[in-house]
């Protein structure tokens, strides 16, 4: 069989030759195993370099690209991007305020420090989609609703879940639950901690009410793409970033969104209840409460 060949010259250089069933670069001879055979002494092959996995759509099996975030390659494996590989930079520690990547599905979180905690500052959205008549139960895989059953509200505003499932179906204080490995559900003492350092000592952790001066201002994301206008005082200035999520509730379906979003504690409230904290596009205030533990909503991680 003949094989042919297609050179393409630039001032003297091969930059490239096709044969019949592959392609080289600066070489006429491309190894016949390989689709595309690079030649080079003195340069590498640069791979797309991408800051967010999530930015890519729909992702096709065996996707390589460089992680800009994690420093390192990764691949698409049909279902979930892979662990690093090749990560040379071992010695420069991660700090909050960069970017923190769950290699349980290769998604990235914004995070910031505020006073002496480092939260995510991105909601969770770890697990497998399921309608709310599937439901969220016991069966060792992580469920989530999406508000509307619709997928692209879970990539906005993270997943909604009931309080059993982002606790593993226990109910240790402060466990680690559906979060990534070092980063664990907040308690109810954490959420007091967080706000009293936004609101400078004024909020009574012990309320079932709205409270405070303006920290909900300061740890709700501006503008109205995610909240109803006005939103009239939001700067998140701690980073924080809260987005009206809305909630799902069995009784009445979802609700609330860009209207209200309620972070959940790891703190119970009796038997049926767990503490959580919200917030509000119409108030400067912060929301203690306790909702029933069937009620789905938001979760924020917070560092060990």
């Amino acid at each position: 069989m003949k094989t042919y060949f297609l050179t393409i010259l630039l001032c003297g250089f091969i930059i490239a030759s096709v044969a019949q069933n592959n392609v080289g670069i600066n070489t006429q001879n491309p190894d016949p195993s390989a689709a595309l055979d690079i030649t080079s002494s003195n340069q590498g092959l640069l791979p797309p370099r991408v800051a967010d996995t999530n930015a890519i759509a729909s992702p096709a099996e065996g996707l390589m690209i460089y992680d800009m975030n994690a420093h390192c390659m990764r691949y698409f494996n049909g279902t979930i991007w892979s662990d690093c590989m090749g990560n040379v930079v071992p010695n420069t520690p991660w700090a909050c305020g960069n970017n923190f990547i769950d290699e349980r599905d290769g998604k990235s979180y914004a995070t910031t420090q505020i006073g002496t905690q480092c939260w995510m500052a991105q909601s969770l959205n770890v697990g497998v989609q399921v309608t709310p008549g599937t439901g969220q139960t016991d069966n060792d895989i992580i469920e989530k609703f999406c508000y509307d059953d619709n997928a692209a509200n879970c990539d906005t505003y993270g997943g909604l879940y009931q309080w059993d499932e982002i606790m593993e179906y226990t109910t240790t204080e402060g466990t680690q639950g559906i979060c990534p490995v070092g980063w664990h559900i907040p308690t109810d003492n954490e959420f007091c901690t967080l706000e009293n350092y936004v609101d400078a000592g004024t909020l009574n952790c012990t309320r079932i009410t709205w409270e405070g001066i303006d920290a909900g201002d300061h740890m709700r994301e501006a503008g109205t793409n995610h909240w109803l206008a006005p939103n009239t005082g939001a700067d998140n200035s701690t980073g924080f970033r809260a987005r009206g999520a809305g909630e799902y509730s069995t009784g009445g379906g979802y609700a609330n969104l860009l209207e209200l979003v309620r972070f959940q504690s790891s703190t119970e409230n009796g038997s049926a209840y767990r503490w959580t904290r919200g917030f509000s596009d119409s108030e400067s205030r912060v929301l203690r409460s306790a909702p029933v533990k069937a009620l789905a909503l938001s979760v924020r991680c917070i560092k060990d």
